[in-house]
Formats: structure tokens, C-alpha cells, sequence
């Protein structure tokens, strides 16, 4: 869906300024009221540094005539991120990397005399492969003896969730769907097991912080706030990093994190496959593909190799964190790893369901990779033909999918243990449920298998 004209949903809550739109550009203005910190952020260098070493977001000012409402002292034309991805949708190390970013961008802005007043995660996203603050407001002058006022939403967004996928379970980063102001540190304190509490760090940020919080939650601010040196503050931010980078989390084998090394494919089968794909994303030549049920992203990779922007998003932490360390290791700039579960994609949450957007509102994508997958959410998760055809034809203007018969071992697998209940899972029946939703431009076998490659164009997002 293509984004209207107006305020930016998620850019409300900040009085320094906000996001807009007009005639289809984006925009950021700047209130009067945060002159003084931008001017510094400009006249220290601090803005310079941080944008020539590719982590804050580039701008071009364009003055306050272009303003959406009254008083700006500025409007800026924020370079666009490719895509907008959200914590709840990142692996173990993409969530790492934003927090080291975080603090990395806390240091150098101390240096010049400037500190972050936000560390949400949602001022990260990740462009090119790497991660990058995009909020140019979330900078203030420094004022010296005050504590970090982002402390405890570093903590909340970044140490308590990360310290969870580390200690308990890498599927908990799924609280912060949840918890959109951070991670509640006495809920995490609760949550993690007793030999946190001999890791001093962890010890520190989260139980003891968690203790703090509860104990003056109802007293007055300055009556516990002490000054702190930026000597002190340095050394906060140093324990804060030091934290971040002893938590690891090694991605075991699981079903699909082990996927490629379990299929049935003979060789001839596999080239056939990826030389089918790539012949098909040539004939469409797409400006972005989501590769839905991507795995590791063996196939995603033929679409980002062409020099398609791609979304790699599969369900299990294990197979988007393989493939997200790929990413960083080969420097892959166009490939964006997510977790996510097509049957229950990202919602629309936040306020009036409208700060985060859903999945399906970020889209539609101009091709989706499915490949794999329709047997599973047909058989796996009982979804019906028509309903997973209309999805799809709702979701993208072209459509490259896999059919897989009850014939093949994969689907056999599946029907092991249940009773087949599908007797419209069969060649006739897919066509006839997506030629609904789809005009089926090419039809090709793979070979050494009884399994099918189909190129669509969908009926309902083809105009649009």
C-alpha cells in the first residue's frame, strides 16, 4: 500500500519534531523548540562524523517554508530507508548490532558535547546490511552532571531482550511485539535464570535496576538523582557495551536451520531450480522481492545477486540469524534477513494500531518468492487453496511459487502423523484456486522431481 500524504503515524510522541508527508516525499520538520540542539548537532561536527561513518541517517535541508504545521525553525528530506523492520522482527545479532550501534553513537556524541536522549530500538533500521540511527532528532546538548536519560530504554529495548534470547529463549525477542516502550525489567529479572544474577553486568542493569525501579517509582525525581560525572558516564556506557558483547547465542540445528542439508533434491534437481528462478526474475525484473519461507536464503540470494532490494523473512530464529551472519561476513548490501510467520505476519500495534504498521501494510511487494511452502500451510496449518491464492494476490504484483505433490517425501512427512484431509491437494486443484487471483505466465517442471515452478501475475495488483 503506498503511503498518503499527512503526519507519519509512528512520529508523533517527540516534541522536537516529526515525520510527514507531501506529494509523496518524505520530510522531517524541526520545532523552534529544539533549535538550539540541532544547530549543535551541525555546529560540532557531531551530525558530519556520524553520517560520513554510515551510522545516522543522510538529509538535505530544506528550509521552514515546506513546514506541515507551525513552528519550525528547519524542514530536512531524510534519505528513505528501503524497507521499515521492526526489533520483533530481527534476529539475535541484528538486535546486537543496533545496541552496539547505540552506544558506538552515545560515545562520539559525548566526545562533542552532546548526548542521546532516545535509545529505542526503533530509531535503528537496517540499510545496506548495517544498522543506522534514523532519528536526527534524538540528539540534546549535554547537560553536564545530568545521568543518561536513555539508560533505562537502553535497557528495556536492547540488554533485557537480548540477555533473554541469550539465557532463556531466542523466541522471547517476541515480547517486544508486546512491549512497544521496552521490555519491563522486573518482568525480565523474573524471566531470567538465577546465574544472571553472578554476572555483574546483568546483575547491575537489569535485577538490581528492575530493584531500583520498584523502589522509587513513586518518589520525585530529584530526589534521587545524584550528579554524574562524564567520567562516570563514559564508564556506564563502557559496562553498557561490554554487557552487550558477552551475550552470545549460537544458532543450533533445527528442522529448516538444517533445511538444505535434509532435502530431497538431487543435484540436477537444485541447479534446475535456481536456474528456473532466475530465468523468471529476469523476465519480470522486479524492484524488490520478499522471499517468503526463505530459510537461510540460499534462493533469496539469486534475486539480491541480480541487484534486487530483498526480504528474507522466515519463521525460525535459527535459519534468519545463519543467514543474517552471512550478510555482515560477504557484506551483502541488498538482502535484509527478518523473522517472521506468514501465518500470523507482523500486526498493526501502537497506538490506534497505527505506529507500527503490519506486515501486509508495508507491502505489496512486486514479486514474493514462495518456494517450499504451500504444502505446508495447506497441510501443516490447514489453510485452504483459495484463501492462501488470494493472500498472495493481495500481497504481490507477480508470484513465483512451488507446488509440491502428495507424491514427494517432504509432504509425505507431513501427512505421516495426521489424516490427509486434502483432497483437492492435487496439480488441478492449485491451479484452479490461484487462476482466480492470478494469470499463470509460465508452467515449468523441475527436474529429476515431480515438483512444479510457476510465474504468476496477479490479477487484483497488477494496475496497481
Amino acid at each position: 500500500m503506498p503511503p498518503s500524504d499527512g503526519n507519519v503515524a509512528g512520529s508523533f510522541r517527540d516534541p522536537s519534531g516529526f515525520l510527514f508527508r507531501r506529494d509523496g516525499v518524505l520530510y522531517r520538520q524541526v520545532n523552534s523548540a529544539y533549535q538550539e540542539h540541532y544547530d549543535l548537532l551541525n555546529s560540532s561536527g557531531l551530525a558530519a562524523e556520524l553520517q560520513s561513518a554510515g551510522m545516522l541517517i543522510g538529509h538535505e535541508e530544506c528550509g521552514p517554508d515546506l513546514a506541515a504545521a507551525p513552528g519550525a525553525c528547519n524542514v530536512l528530506k531524510p534519505e528513505l530507508v528501503p524497507f521499515i523492520s521492526y526489533p520483533y522482527e530481527w534476529s539475535f545479532s541484528q538486535l546486537k548490532d543496533a545496541a552496539l550501534l547505540t552506544l558506538a553513537i552515545q560515545k562520539k556524541a559525548l566526545a562533542r558535547g552532546m548526548s542521546l536522549k532516545d535509545a529505542s530500538a526503533y530509531n535503528v533500521q537496517f540499510v545496506a546490511g548495517r544498522p543506522l540511527l534514523i532519528d536526527t532528532l534524538s540528539f540534546e546538548k549535554y547537560p553536564e552532571g545530568r545521568p543518561w536519560v536513555a539508560y533505562r530504554q537502553f535497557c528495556q529495548h536492547f540488554l533485557a531482550p537480548l540477555a533473554l534470547m541469550a539465557h532463556r529463549d531466542v523466541r522471547l525477542n517476541q515480547l517486544s511485539r508486546i512491549h512497544l516502550d521496552g521490555l519491563p525489567l522486573d518482568l525480565a529479572s523474573e524471566l531470567l535464570p538465577m546465574r544472571t544474577r553472578f554476572r555483574f553486568s546483568l546483575l547491575s542493569h537489569i535485577h538490581l535496576h528492575a530493584h531500583s525501579q520498584k523502589r522509587y517509582e513513586n518518589r520525585l525525581v530529584a530526589a534521587r538523582t545524584r550528579p554524574v560525572s562524564r567520567f562516570a558516564l563514559r564508564a556506564l556506557i563502557d559496562n553498557l557495551e561490554g554487557a552487550v558483547n558477552k551475550l552470545q547465542w549460537r544458532p543450533r540445528g533445527t528442522e529448516w536451520g538444517e533445511y538444505y542439508d535434509a532435502t530431497n533434491y538431487s543435484g540436477q534437481a537444485f541447479e534446475h531450480k535456481r536456474a528456473l528462478i532466475s530465468e523468471m526474475l529476469n523476465a519480470v525484473r522486479p524492484g524488490q522481492v520478499w522471499d517468503i519461507g526463505a530459510n537461510t536464503g540460499l534462493f533469496s540470494r539469486l534475486a539480491s545477486g541480480a541487484g534486487i532490494p530483498t526480504l528474507a523473512i522466515d519463521i525460525d530464529p535459527a535459519a534468519v540469524e545463519k543467514n543474517y551472519r552471512q550478510c555482515r561476513r560477504d557484506n551483502e548490501k541488498l538482502l535484509l534477513p527478518l523473522v517472521g510467520d506468514v501465518t500470523n505476519p507482523s500486526p498493526g500495534i501502537g497506538w490506534e494500531n497505527e505506529e507500527r504498521r503490519s506486515l501486509l501494510r508495508r507491502g505489496p511487494a512486486d514479486t514474493i518468492l514462495a518456494l517450499a511452502l504451500v504444502h505446508h500451510l495447506a497441510i501443516s496449518n490447514n489453510l485452504p487453496l483459495a484463501r492462501i491464492a488470494g493472500f498472495f494476490g493481495r500481497s504481490c504484483r507477480h508470484l513465483i511459487v512451488e507446488f509440491i505433490p502428495k507424491s514427494d517425501s517432504q509432504v509425505r512427512r507431513l501427512l505421516a502423523t495426521r489424516e490427509d484431509i486434502f483432497p483437492d491437494y492435487d496439480v488441478s486443484g492449485f491451479e484452479k484456486e490461484f487462476q482466480a487471483f492470478f494469470a499463470i505466465e509460465r508452467r515449468e517442471p523441475i527436474r529429476e522431481s515431480e515438483r512444479l515452478l510457476y510465474l504468476m501475475k496477479s490479477k487484483i495488483r497488477a494496475d496497481k
